[in-house]
């Protein structure tokens, strides 16, 4: 597969990037010339032990002598474009050689799955689990990628061209990215975030969804119109409804959002029919594909609501099917299935959106009414949660003075009228961010019950708690264990189908505990809230905030669903996915159908073939407990450092994202003034290290760890764990991947710098300990040996954006220089940003 790799995308790359040079514009023939003189500039200067600002001048003094420095920083900016459009160029190469570079009908595809359940005759077996199994994607508006509308468009046309080898087309398209600007003028609204995710919903999604599940149900011989699961697949939805400290979010863009999702949805019904109706011209079947066909057009065109639900649809298209096969003898009965299918998968909803809110917000709302109604909201829990249930009504929302309270009442209202128009499916979970307690959930319970005016038992609303701390996720099975028991909840999730949907949150257990710990404590905190969730008859479904990056819970999505082990609930697949991990892994047909497939397999083979090795004995839980206490120790250490704050607020380029215009959040929760570490959103945190090409929540304390170990006498045994092990392997393959995308050459100045150098140096010794270390435990000689096509990707990314790295930290270290940085170098910084940002995007 390397070869393939080689022969199709980096050779490819070479020879494409080549066109830079002939595009008519002088700016960019200058810089296409002298752009590879500065990546050898690069390349040598951190060889021999050169800082940012040494390579940047000498390559000014050496190849454009005598230019002024306004005419050096100009030059600096057109090199940033010209990169940005490199990616973009590597991006479309990549995904154009998408089904070469893939096995595609290989291992984990639905493909293999029958044949292997056919040959295992475990057919009947994977029919019934599909029953009631899925996988949720949830899209998420994070801010780590965000390419302009027309700039996508041109990233799929050049996809197209560069796999017709279209040479022609190629040229144009590249042109015109030459002179299509990539970054947005204005910081985009929560709505705009939305538009931009949905393009996906219309242009992959709508397509790749309905393409799988018809393989799946058509090879296993299931008819498609009563299959009575159709949601095997499924995509939910954040922007919007993630009001978790986005002061921009409010109930209108809730409402706003339903809206444009429920009309993507009709012209893409409206489209499918048009073509139904030039097949289906027959008498009894014309007038039921006119009728369905006028509804939708008067729905989206004329905004009349013509069904009262998608079942209303549905049934004219049954009356066209039954007078198809009556009269007709079927004819084109495949097609009118297929469409049946589709409205079935994504009803008037399209995307299963949620609202989601801190916890700490829904105390200040109780205070709030507790003392508009003259009481106090003090007590121990116990007593709180009792004021709470006993609360028989709320204040109307004009007798609240903190104007967000009034706001998150307005925000519970939207889910009635989103259900009205959209289905229950439409908007169905409640998500509480920094879940703590039973009250947390209770607080949100009965707030939504006495909002939406629904008797005990028949709240149409699913409560989610989030548990991100590494405390927290210790608490959980106690809280949930106590909230099972309550007579009031336990009717409520009766009617919800004794499910509990539980969300774990990977980013910020990471920046709480560490790599290795965030990830170990969720494992247990799974298996212990299987169980608890077994002992009370409820079906536990978990929701895994992943992210993208492997610090954020990205990696290998697949060996990570694949490595769970029968203590943990495994009916639903249901993760978060953000930013560069949709453009990459979702963004085309061909990949979105590759990884959908893949999780789908991974969940299903689970269940069919239960492996007893994934399940770790008591000696194997131990000496990864053992390794992740100690790994957070030393994350701990780091985190207490007096320069750890700091270091990100004035060398790394941290306070840059609240400047980037792509997107709508707050750098931070909370609005103090200063930095704390805990307001830190995960995003930024994590970005900030990935941009100085640090990656320490990827990575920080496994090399610790493992030597600690080693000192104990214990290397063989984590040998031996790594080779028995999915889980353990999946979870150092992942800090693998962070350590290779590690550049610390850049930033070695700093180990000069008189206030930082010391916790610089902390940050390489780690670095090289942790290479040193996994390559020991693996075997490997080096990093990612067992993965060349993902290493090679890697190096030719990193390769690509090394002057972006270079030019940031040029204008990082003659600000740190200088003591004060200026307006030419913050515009520096920021410029670079997008291109380091958009080049990891195989990051999951």
């Amino acid at each position: 597969m390397f070869q393939v790799y080689d022969t199709q995308v980096a050779k490819r790359f070479t020879i494409y990037n080549s066109l830079f040079l002939d595009l008519p514009f002088d700016d960019i023939y200058v810089t296409g010339t002298l752009l590879p003189f500065l990546g050898k500039a690069c390349e040598r200067g951190y060889a021999s032990g050169k800082s940012p600002k040494e390579i940047i001048d000498g390559f000014f003094e050496e190849m454009m002598p005598g230019e002024n420095e306004k005419s050096r920083f100009d030059f600096l900016f057109e090199m940033i474009q010209y990169v940005e459009r490199q990616v973009v160029l590597f991006d479309s190469i990549e995904d154009a050689a998408y089904e070469k570079i893939n096995d595609i009908s290989g291992k984990g595809s639905i493909k293999a799955l029958i044949n292997r359940v056919e040959t295992d005759r475990k057919k009947d077996a994977l029919i019934e689990k599909l029953k009631t199994f899925s996988v949720r994607l949830t899209l998420t508006a994070h801010p780590t990628q965000f390419y302009p509308g027309n700039v996508l468009g041109i990233i799929t046309d050049l996809e197209h061209a560069i796999r017709t080898d279209d040479l022609e087309s190629i040229n144009l398209l590249l042109q015109q990215l030459g002179k299509t600007g990539f970054i947005n003028r204005e910081k985009p609204t929560p709505f705009d975030e939305a538009i931009s995710l949905i393009w996906y919903l219309e242009n992959v999604f709508y397509h790749s969804i309905p393409d799988i599940i018809i393989r799946l149900l058509t090879g296993l011989g299931q008819p498609l119109h009563t299959w009575e699961n159709p949601a095997i697949l499924k995509v939910g939805f954040w922007p919007g409804g993630d009001r978790d400290g986005n002061p921009f979010v409010t109930h209108e863009t809730t409402l706003q959002v339903a809206d444009r999702l429920k009309k993507w949805l009709m012209r893409c019904y409206y489209r499918d029919l048009r073509k139904l109706r030039k097949r289906l011209t027959f008498k009894h079947v014309e007038e039921h594909i006119v009728k369905a066909e006028r509804g939708i057009y008067y729905t989206l065109f004329e905004n009349k609501e013509i069904y009262g639900s998608v079942d209303d649809l549905l049934a004219i298209l049954l009356e066209a099917r039954e007078a198809l096969i009556k009269y007709h003898d079927g004819l084109f009965l495949d097609l009118l299935d297929r469409f049946i299918l589709k409205v079935r998968i994504f009803g008037f909803h399209f995307a299963h959106m949620d609202l989601r809110q801190d916890s700490r917000k829904h105390d200040g709302l109780w205070e709030e009414v507790f003392s508009i109604q003259g009481k106090e909201f003090t007590g121990t829990e116990d007593e709180l949660i009792d004021k709470v249930m006993k609360t028989k009504a709320l204040p109307s929302v004009e007798h609240f003075e903190e104007p967000f309270h009034k706001e998150m009442l307005q925000s519970m209202g939207t889910v009635k009228s989103v259900q009205k128009t959209n289905g229950e499916a439409g908007l169905h979970r409640y998500i509480i961010s920094n879940c703590q307690s039973v009250l947390h959930l209770l607080e949100v319970y009965q707030m939504a019950k006495l909002t939406m005016g629904a008797k005990p038992g028949n709240l149409p609303l699913d409560i989610v708690p989030l548990f991100e701390t590494i405390d927290d996720l210790q608490k959980a099975p106690q809280i949930m264990t106590q909230l099972y028991q309550m007579p009031e909840y336990k009717t409520h999730l009766i009617n919800r189908g004794k499910k509990q949907s539980i969300m774990l949150g990977f980013s910020d257990g990471t920046k709480d505990g560490g790599y290795l710990k965030a990830n170990w404590s969720i494992l247990v905190a799974k298996e212990e809230l299987t169980r608890v969730s077994r002992e009370n008859d409820i079906e536990v479904v978990f929701f895994d905030g992943r992210g993208g990056p492997v610090a954020r819970g990205g990696g290998n999505l697949h060996n990570f669903y694949a490595s769970l082990g029968q203590k943990v609930e495994n009916s639903e697949i249901q993760v978060t996915i953000q930013g560069q991990t949709i453009s990459s892994n979702y963004g085309k047909q061909a990949s979105c159908t590759y990884n959908f497939e893949q999780l789908l397999s991974a969940g299903v083979e689970n269940h069919l073939y239960p492996d007893g090795e994934k399940n770790l004995n008591d000696e194997q839980r131990a000496l990864i407990q053992e390794l992740a206490d100690s790994g957070y120790e030393a994350y701990k250490a780091l985190k207490g450092h007096p320069k750890f704050v700091p270091y990100l607020e004035h060398v790394a380029p941290l306070k840059f994202f609240g400047m980037a215009n792509i997107g709508s959040r707050p750098l931070k929760r909370g609005g103090a003034s200063g930095l704390k570490f805990e307001d830190l959103r995960a995003i930024p945190f994590v970005g900030s290290w990935a941009q100085m090409k640090q990656n320490i929540p990827g990575f920080y304390g496994v090399g610790s760890a493992i030597s600690a170990l080693e000192k104990e006498g214990k290397i063989e045994d984590l040998k031996i764990l790594y080779q028995n092990s999915l889980f353990f392997r999946t979870l150092l393959g992942n800090s693998m991947q962070s350590l290779n995308k590690c550049f610390y050459p850049a930033t070695a100045y700093l180990k000069d710098n008189p206030e930082y150098g010391e916790f610089w140096e902390l940050l390489f010794k780690e670095f090289e300990c942790s290479v040193e270390k996994l390559k020991q435990v693996s075997g490997m000689g080096e990093l990612l040996e067992d993965n060349p096509v993902s290493k090679s990707s890697i190096e030719i990314r990193e390769r690509i954006v090394l002057p972006l790295i270079t030019i940031q930290q040029y204008a990082i270290q003659i600000g740190l220089e200088k003591g004060a940085s200026a307006e030419i170098l913050d515009k520096l910084i920021l410029r670079t940003m997008f291109g380091i940002i958009n080049a990891t995007r195989n990051a999951a």
